[in-house]
């Protein structure tokens, strides 16, 4: 059994793991940079180290400092948390090398679904279904070719990394060249590797995502869907299970498909594989290797805790439950609060000059945010998460209105307005959107 977790990142996510961690009896150590000397998962683990100065690539991104806390304090295991370190297969291999348990999935594993090229090859292979695409890497000269094969609009993607960099549409033959052009440039800039791919362009699909947990021997579960398509700049900003526009057979069939891949893979720990949904079929995009930061609404539906359920199978322990024992109630949605400026979405550090969480049944807020602390302008922006559930969609959907009116962030710009405002949407309330809702609704009401 894991005696000791090192957590090796920052902020909401630190604190969550070292909470599942304590209600284990596990000890933990928290790793911080210099500017992350008061934040709160610091303050409650059992032990922490400095690991360097704020800049990420110094500290959160140092694997030799990381390492080094861990022979230190004698951890015996490290969280990553998502972000970061997260999906690094050169991190799982070293920490193996010295005997440090990672808690996630093989390092093959995770190159496997690194590469959005391999990945889909590898979805293909096991049974999931798949958007048309290119075989592999398409490169200026065959571009053409390729595009008038798929047919027209296409998405050319950077085969490495994500949040949407290195991503460009093209409409048509004539767009086309210079739509590839950026994306390599894009993708070489921010991943240090310009190698795209192509995939046909969805007008206005869903993004729905199915959260799996295997132990690594063979078996495997899904706890159902999330609907993400809630998006600004291909970043998730407001999420919700199950999903509005999928009926019990759709949802169980496709997390079965899913759950069966994983199965075959011998997929170890948790992850999440992720759609773009039109016209009632599922088209896969990728897999995340890692926890995903909206995963507290999939433990609100099925009251299965995912931190616990990594920490279990990385320690040998096997799954907790079958798919048969998973029974899924009620509704969630997960509002991401991030340090922005709602209308123009630039980031806002600062001193919180007063912080009130809201409360009452069904509801959780993950922060490591409080009254007084100082946030660093060396990060994501993030600092907490609402989430609520409820019997019903609707019933869901009143209690999220009543608590954003009781949640109180001073001292800086928050994107709480944001979700006041969608709250009060005809089209959020219908579960009507797709995942270029949110960027027209914005530009609608700037104007």
């Amino acid at each position: 059994m894991i005696s000791k977790i090192l957590i090796a990142n920052r902020g909401e996510i630190a604190l969550r793991v070292l909470r599942a961690c304590k209600e284990l009896g596990i000890a933990t150590v928290a790793v911080h940079s210099t500017a992350d000397a008061d934040a709160m998962h610091v303050r409650l683990a059992d032990e922490s180290v400095c690991i360097g100065p704020p800049p990420s690539r110094d500290s959160y991104l140092n694997i030799h400092q990381i390492v080094a806390a861990c022979e230190i304090t004698g951890a015996d295991a490290v969280h990553p948390g998502y972000g970061f370190l997260s999906e690094n297969a050169k991190f799982a291999d070293i920490l193996d090398a010295h005997d440090i348990t990672f808690i996630g999935p093989t390092a093959e594993h995770i190159r496997i679904m690194g590469d959005k090229i391999t990945a889909k090859k590898t979805a293909q292979e096991l049974g999931i279904p798949v958007v048309p695409g290119s075989d592999g890497e398409v490169k200026p000269e065959n571009a053409l070719e390729v595009a008038r094969k798929i047919g027209f609009p296409v998405l050319i993607k950077a085969t490495a990394g994500g949040g949407g960099r290195g991503m460009k549409v093209a409409r048509s033959e004539a767009d086309l060249e210079e739509a590839v052009s950026t994306a390599r440039a894009e993708a070489l800039a921010a991943f240090g590797n310009d190698a795209v791919y192509m995939e046909k362009y969805l007008g206005k699909p869903r993004h729905i995502e199915i959260q799996i947990v295997g132990d690594g021997a063979g078996n495997a579960v899904h706890l159902g869907e999330r609907d993400c398509s809630l998006q600004r700049r291909h970043q998730k900003v407001w999420e919700e299970a199950n999903s509005p526009a999928l009926n019990v057979d759709q949802r169980m069939k496709i997390g079965q498909i899913c759950a069966d891949a994983m199965k075959k893979l011998k997929y170890r720990g948790a992850g999440t594989i992720e759609f773009l949904y039109e016209n009632g079929e599922f088209y896969f995009i990728e897999m995340n290797t890692r926890l995903q930061v909206e995963h507290p609404i999939t433990e609100a539906i099925t009251g299965i805790d995912l931190v616990h359920e990594q920490i279990r199978v990385a320690s040998g322990g096997g799954l907790s439950v079958k798919q048969e024992d998973i029974v899924f109630s009620g509704h969630a949605i997960e509002c991401r609060i991030n340090a922005e400026d709602p209308r123009t979405f630039v980031p806002s550090p600062g001193t919180i000059t007063h912080f009130h969480a809201p409360g009452g049944l069904g509801v959780r807020v993950d922060s490591g945010a409080y009254q007084g602390y100082r946030i660093p302008p060396y990060y994501d922006s993030l600092i907490g998460k609402l989430i609520v559930h409820g019997r019903t969609r609707v019933e869901c959907m009143m209690r999220l209105r009543r608590v954003l009116d009781e949640f109180v962030i001073d001292g800086i710009k928050t994107t709480l307005p944001l979700f006041q405002d969608l709250i009060n949407n005809q089209d959020i309330a219908n579960g009507d959107y797709d995942i270029h809702w949110l960027e027209k609704h914005l530009a609608a009401t700037s104007e």
